[in-house]
């Protein structure tokens, strides 16, 4: 494969912003790309997948550069263009005679790639707080989950049924040349068979589905709603599980939908224009006030809470390079204070769905087990479920259903 200067100048620029401005790889693709229309599909496809692989092999990237890696550690200019330079060589690119990349000599390049292969932290890219946290949570089963979280992310959709079928949707994107699967479990899912810029699809626009995982449409299901029920999503956020269930209610019903970030709150209600979805309510929480006053009134109660995301890394491999401990002993209180007093709004007999996208035990089921001793048997367990990135290829999720008595 040939090199272009102007798209691995992209790549730079982009490394740049995620690394030394210490802003949001998606964003700042989304960016880049938009910076230059007369870039074709490849052009594009080149930009986003190597800027999205070294930030996910960064630590390993920095490794084979012979760069110290630590948490605080900002690449200059020239730092980033050899690391691009040492990615080419790990993908056995011939790189061209470029003066940012005189410095490179691919055959230490692949002397490093074995020495790497001793220790799992730069092998598999991680700092070490996290792999240290993984190994004490998870175990033996933490190589195989890193492992899975390291693979690029496959793109799944669902199927808006307020709008269309699985069936329709899938021969109409076929048509406009994007083939799809289905998954046999998840009957509003579509995987796509090959990238494309899906967001520009008439399809997209005209709110016949929506960008989920495969894991998250598994979510509102388990709600086990009735189109005369009202459901209130208290940390619904831009609204992604609240339009599904919108869809699941054959737009009945009513949906009260709450997140603390208005922002959030706008763009569901942006996305539900689209969907049809006609029996949401936004509303901000902005006060204990807002909670109190719809105590004992949901029939179902979605609390698909804050997390470290640990289980979406493949979509989002910038996280672990921002994220540090203590942001994870908070959130696991702000998961606890959500369970203890937004589960007030829950009526007595109804069910309640706690969710996270993570893969730690410590945010998902001690927080369940905590809550149930804590509640002293006003609540029980209905089900839960635990989705491994390395069993199901899909985000790491944990949700559990519970009934109160």
């Amino acid at each position: 494969m040939r090199l272009h200067r102007n798209l691995v100048s992209a790549v730079v620029a982009s490394l740049s912003q995620i690394f030394v401005e210490k802003k949001y790889a998606d964003k700042i693709i989304e960016k880049t790309l938009q910076s230059n229309p007369k870039w074709g599909a490849r052009d594009r496809a080149f930009i986003a997948e190597n800027t999205y692989e070294i930030v996910r092999w960064w630590r390993w990237l920095l490794f084979l550069s012979e760069i110290e890696y630590s948490h605080h550690y900002v690449p200059s200019n020239d730092e980033l263009w050899k690391i691009v330079g040492v990615w080419q060589v790990s993908l056995q690119t011939q790189l061209p005679d470029w003066q940012e990349f005189k410095s490179i000599i691919p055959k230490k390049v692949f002397e490093r790639i074995e020495e790497s292969k001793r220790l799992r932290k730069i092998f598999q890219s991680i700092p070490d707080w996290l792999d240290e946290l993984g190994n004490e949570e998870l175990d033996k089963q933490w190589d195989k989950e890193l492992y899975a979280l390291n693979q690029p992310a496959p793109v799944v959709i669902r199927t808006n049924t307020l709008k269309t079928t699985t069936l329709r949707l899938q021969n109409l994107l076929l048509q406009s040349d994007i083939p799809t699967k289905t998954i046999s479990t998840i009957p509003t899912a579509l995987v796509l068979q090959k990238r494309v810029n899906i967001f520009s699809s008439i399809h997209f626009k005209n709110g016949l589905f929506e960008i989920q995982d495969a894991s998250s449409q598994l979510v509102a299901p388990m709600l086990d709603v009735e189109p005369t029920m009202r459901v209130i999503d208290a940390c619904a956020g831009a609204g992604g599980k609240t339009l599904h269930l919108a869809a699941l209610m054959e737009n009945k019903g009513k949906i009260i939908s709450m997140d603390v970030e208005q922002w959030k709150l706008d763009e569901l209600q942006k996305r539900a224009k689209r969907a049809n979805a006609q029996n949401i309510e936004t509303k901000i929480i902005d006060s204990n006030k807002v909670i109190k006053r719809l105590e004992s009134s949901a029939d179902r109660l979605l609390l698909d809470v804050p997390c470290s995301g640990l289980g979406v890394l493949k979509r989002n491999p910038d996280a672990k390079w921002k994220m540090q401990l203590d942001f994870i002993e908070n959130i696991k209180k702000t998961q606890r204070e959500i369970l203890q007093n937004y589960s007030a709004m829950l009526k007595s007999g109804g069910k309640m769905v706690y969710a996270t996208c993570s893969i730690l035990p410590s945010e998902s089921e001690e927080q369940i087990k905590w809550f149930l001793t804590n509640q002293e048997g006003k609540y029980e367990l209905v089900e839960e479920k635990r989705i491994s990135p390395a069993q199901s290829g899909f985000d790491g999720f944990y949700f559990a259903c519970l009934k109160k008595k």
